[in-house]
């Protein structure tokens, strides 16, 4: 084979570096010419799936002088929070406590962001916790293409320097292996279908479904374990791997009163407009009305919808749940009105599952949540009850240029659940779940979180497991604020391939606390730094928790890094 610059491929040149030498790292990303002529890219790390997890792993190996290939499916890096369309789900404590200091470096380039580019009144400029849609789902509701430029800008300089080599709408295809390690990838461009293969020492499953996992070999877990397997409260008797939570086509709209912009019927209007969820415990009626299934309670609950963003006596007006665009913040006339993001019970699909299925089935399926999606606008537009006795708003307009795309529905589902691996270690609702915990805590320790002596992070969710796609409805309760444990990061079988997204050893239930926005990131940013300090030290991952110096010394890397691994005592 042939070692060359990196330049024919993606226009990015390369220098020779040393391959295979145990702490030796590559001044930058090369490519080599197989003996048959094809590509291969060469790098310290393979990251496969650009959202928030892959992102974070890139960006910690990159600061550590690691060089990364990183492939994403969609033409957009930033996963749930850009091409999924999805603001940020957060806790209370996030501007303080319960993520990384480069997740919150990011939150804060996105409100510099709004204040350097758009027209913000002189209240909302000053504000230094600006909220720029004011949406009650997060402190930081924001456009999707705000923090794409954000992640963008900050991935710039290695893209440049020929560390990182982003390989946007590719996907991995096949994987070989050698015993318990990963050799190489294969990914397919998704525009072209030419193929290249990737090397590296080490391998990060990021996909949004733990695509990686079949195919490496990984030993890994899908769907609900039973209260045998995990005994766990909530779990239940028996256990099913086809039980995962609904997914999500989100898309975005904003409300011109006097304005007709009703898109025309949806093909499959009449069925979504007539279903009803066939769930246990019951759904609360059709599925395309102002009320679900109290989360917590299961019980009937009414919602609101007024585009006009008026609070409502004892419902939510959905319209405030995640704006991500509040006029009010920007300069007069900026905005026709409010933008907010369509991300509700109604438009939770629920038949059928994409973990596992064929790119058929996944398309599929796709296609038909696209259809409930647009189903909901159009009921929104023409069949939404009015306070003032009438139905519809015609007004509500379908923000296409939001999420980018054609049809305005964003650019790949919101994914809630994936494959999990078989880790060294898994959280357990005992661990996290503050029911669950308080029966078998000692005394003083029923309102705190299990500790975890190998803890890499921290973070903050409730359990929250939207309706399954076999007919299980809401699992809702509370949970306390966590650590992530190295074990729950390690394959038990496997060396060089380590998960970073929804794929770490938790299980269905704990999915539900340990699946948002800062926890992913949070999780991608360890794995990131896991690898630099096992090829620094000529070990494995596992080793760096079985051997109590290492551990030590990899836990003041991550604290030095700017990553709590404990949560303050008050």
């Amino acid at each position: 084979m042939k070692r060359r610059n990196f330049i024919s491929l993606l226009g990015v040149s390369a220098t020779a570096g040393v391959i295979g030498v145990p702490g030796a790292t590559l001044a930058r990303v090369q490519e080599v010419t197989l003996q048959n002529g094809e590509s291969q890219l060469v790098a310290d790390v393979v990251i496969a799936g650009g959202g928030l997890g892959g992102f974070a792993a890139a960006m910690s190996s990159l600061r550590n002088k690691q060089t990364v290939i990183l492939t994403e499916e969609t033409d957009w890096i930033g996963g749930q929070l850009t091409q999924q369309g999805v603001p940020p789900d957060e806790h209370g404590w996030i501007e303080t406590h319960g993520a990384t200091q480069m997740y919150r470096d990011f939150r804060n380039a996105v409100r510099d962001y709004y204040k350097k580019n758009y027209p913000l009144t002189e209240t909302a400029r000053n504000n230094s916790l600006l909220n720029p849609g004011d949406g009650s789902v997060s402190k930081l509701c924001h456009e999707p293409r705000v923090a794409l430029a954000v992640l963008n800008n900050m991935l710039a300089p290695y893209i440049s320097s020929g560390k990182l080599v982003l390989l946007l709408e590719h996907k991995v295809i096949k994987a070989s292996v050698k015993g318990v390690r990963v050799q190489s990838l294969v990914a397919k461009s998704l525009r072209t279908n030419r193929t290249v293969t990737l090397s590296a020492s080490y391998f990060v499953d990021a996909t949004e479904m733990g695509d990686l996992l079949p195919m490496t070999g990984t030993e890994y877990v899908t769907g609900t374990e039973s209260k045998q397997q995990t005994n766990e409260l909530h779990a239940p008797e028996v256990a099913n791997p086809n039980n995962n939570q609904a997914f999500t086509a989100c898309f975005a709209i904003d409300y011109v009163a006097g304005e007709n912009h009703v898109i025309e019927k949806p093909r499959d209007y009449d069925f979504w407009s007539n279903h009803v969820p066939q769930l246990s415990p019951p759904w609360a009626g059709k599925l395309l009305e102002l009320h679900y299934s109290d989360p917590k309670t299961l019980k009937p609950k009414k919602l609101g919808f007024d585009p006009d963003g008026r609070k409502m006596d004892e419902v939510l007006n959905l319209w405030n749940y995640r704006k991500i665009i509040n006029k009010d913040n920007f300069a007069a006339g900026t905005y026709s009105g409010d933008v907010t993001i369509v991300n509700w019970p109604q438009n939770d699909y629920m038949l059928g599952n994409l973990i596992g299925a064929s790119e058929r089935e996944f398309n599929k399926h796709y296609a038909a949540a696209k259809q409930l999606s647009l189903s909901l606008l159009y009921w929104l537009q023409t069949e939404a009850p009015r306070g003032d006795g009438g139905k519809g708003f015609p007004g509500v307009r379908l923000r296409k240029d939001i999420m980018g795309t054609e049809d305005g529905l964003a650019k790949y589902p919101y994914i809630r659940e994936s494959r999990r691996i078989k880790a060294v270690f898994t959280v357990l609702e005992e661990h996290v779940g503050a029911q669950n915990r308080a029966l078998v805590a000692k005394p003083g320790e029923k309102n705190i979180a299990a500790p975890f002596y190998d803890s890499v992070g921290t973070g903050y969710y409730h359990i929250d497991l939207h309706p399954s796609c076999d007919k299980v409805n809401y699992v809702d309760f509370g949970s306390l604020r966590f650590q992530i444990p190295l074990g729950a990061l390690l394959p038990v079988k496997m060396d060089n391939i380590l998960p970073a997204n929804k794929n770490i050893g938790t299980t269905h239930i704990t999915n539900g606390c340990y699946r948002l926005h800062p926890v992913e990131w949070s999780v991608g940013e360890a794995v990131g730094l896991l690898v630099h300090f096992a090829r620094q030290k000529n070990v494995t991952p596992r080793e760096v928790r079985e051997k109590k110096e290492f551990l030590a010394e990899f836990q003041h890397f991550v604290r030095s890094q700017g990553i709590e691994t404990e949560w303050p005592k008050s």
